[in-house]
Parts: C-alpha cells; structure tokens; sequence
C-alpha cells in the first residue's frame, strides 16, 4: 500500500470529495472517473490512512475531519474567485487557475478579511455556496465592503449588480426582463416608498425586500 506526501493532490481530492457530494455523488466510481490525479489509489489510500474519508460499500465521504479541511478549500477558492472577478475584472480562465493556487496559501486571518471585504457574499461568481465563516456568524462588518446590498446604496449613487440572491426563483427571470441582473449598471433613484432605479435609460420600480437581495459593487457615474 503506497501513500502521498503531495498536500497539494490531497487537497485536490478532499475539494473534489465536496463538489461531487453537493450534487449528490457519493460513489467511488464517480470520484474516480472525475479525478485527473495520476495515481487514484495511492490517493484513495491516503485519505483513508489520514482519516479524511471513509468507504462503506461502493460509496465514498468525506469525515469530519475531511469535511474541516475541505470547507476552508472551497471557502478559501470561492472567496478568491469572487475576489477577482468582483475587485480585478480578470477573465474566468485566469480566475480558475489563480484562485486554484489561493485556496492553498491563504491564511484563516487573511481569508475571513477577503470575505469582509467583499461584504461576505453568499455565493461564487458561478453561483456555488461560498461555506460561511465565523465573519459572516458575527455580522459584524469592520471595514467596508466593496459589495453590497442595493438597499445599502445611497440615493444617486451607481453600482454594477454582482449577484442575486432572491427568495423566490422566479424572481430572477422576472427581474432579468427588467433589465436587472448581474453586470447591469444601475443608479439609485429613490428609497420611499419604493426603491426606483435607473437601469439603462429606463425607470424601474422594485419593493425594498427585493432591494435587499440585489448586491452592488459601486462604480463611478
């Protein structure tokens, strides 16, 4: 039985062990076909001698250990793809790769910054769950965010809508007929009674609740 030394492929695994389980993917068969590592079975091994994941039958899953290491992975990427995707405007090839290389150097202290900062967002620019933090438990914002809530934005100001996080589904597509989704320009008209936007030369009116799901990134007029 052969072991890896490699942190960087057990990670690779462990993060992979978390995307498959959110789709619901617990079997073997399906870790291995989705793995591109060049030793599958050392790998397997590893996890299990380490204690980060167990086999029972045809199924694989992380432990409480694995699901530890692995949550601060997917935090730690996720966060970073928003990072340079909402602060950089960089292409999604380049944010892959480089928050890919993030995930393993960036430190507890330095990512629970990264996610105030950004106003702790609730998903990545691909809308996966971004895991919560003991940032985002405290709701306590210390600097201020580069995103926030429309609701938060002062009358006349102008922000480009990054993310969505509507209650209702269907509001999504409703609001994207409006001209109201992520990359839109918008400027803040009024608060009361209603919120009134200005989202490309036309005039729209939403309920505060809504104004509470929509997050922006301020921009200049």
């Amino acid at each position: 039985m052969s072991f890896i030394t490699d942190r960087e492929r057990i990670d690779e695994a462990l993060e992979l062990l978390w995307v498959i389980n959110e789709d619901n993917h617990h079997e073997m068969d399906y870790f291995r076909i989705n793995s591109d590592d060049a030793d599958i079975n050392a790998l397997v091994d590893t996890l299990l001698h380490e204690g980060l994941a167990s086999i029972s039958g045809s199924e694989i899953r992380l432990s409480e250990k694995g699901l530890k290491s692995a949550r601060g992975l997917v935090r730690r990427q996720r966060l970073a793809e928003r990072l340079f995707t909402d602060v950089f405007e960089m292409p999604d090839d380049a944010v892959l790769s480089d928050a890919c290389k993030m995930e393993h150097i960036l430190s507890e202290e330095l990512t629970e910054s990264v996610c105030t900062f950004l106003g702790h967002p609730p998903t990545c620019p691909h809308g996966k769950p971004i895991p919560r933090g003991e940032c985002c438990k405290k709701f306590k914002i210390e600097v201020t965010p580069l995103v926030m809530r429309l609701s938060e934005l002062a009358v006349g100001a102008q922000g480009r809508i990054t993310f969505i996080v509507a209650s209702d589904p269907s509001r999504i597509n409703k609001l994207n007929s409006l001209g109201i989704a992520a990359g839109s320009i918008v400027r803040l008209v009024q608060k009361t009674p209603s919120f009134v936007l200005s989202v490309d030369e036309t005039t729209v009116a939403i309920d505060p609740e809504i104004a509470r799901e929509i997050y922006v990134r301020k921009t200049a007029p």
